[in-house]
């Protein structure tokens, strides 16, 4: 139950937020793409966090994008080096936030980057991935 509670409390505040911006014009791109969404209702909401914002504090970048043929792809810009971890939602009340059932039980579908099978709150060392000197692309899978 803590566990949920955890999860709960992390995807609430997630996406709700103002994310921070980055200061230096210069760095790579992530491009994300999450394919075979159950249904184009909604949004689907991404977050990008490094060790120290994951699950703490607002994200370093967010965006959210409508779905189409039941897929979606963004991207993150001007990234520096550094180790990082992608969360998204697939918000589909589009009401801003993931819901939860009233056991804590996320309503709606979640990934992380790496797609860790994870039973309990997301962590960042299963999810990060590093960026260099080139361009990122990543899956996610729901």
């Amino acid at each position: 139950m803590k566990n949920l509670l955890l999860i709960a409390v992390f995807f609430t505040g997630l996406f709700t937020a103002t994310a921070q911006t980055t200061t230096s014009e210069e760095g790579v791109t992530i491009t994300v793409t999450v394919d075979k969404i159950k249904n184009n209702k909604g949004k689907m909401l991404f977050a990008l966090h490094t060790e120290d914002t994951f699950m703490k504090k607002k994200p370093i970048q967010a965006t959210g994008s409508t779905i189409e043929g039941n897929t979606v792809k963004v991207t993150f810009t001007n990234v520096p080096k550094g180790a990082y971890a992608i969360s998204c939602v697939h918000d589909e009340n589009d009401n801003g936030r993931m819901d939860f059932e009233e056991n804590g039980m996320p309503k709606e579908d979640y990934g992380m980057s790496n797609n860790p099978m994870s039973y309990g709150p997301p962590q960042f060392d299963p999810s990060k991935f590093m960026v260099a000197d080139k361009d990122v692309t990543l899956n996610i899978i729901l």
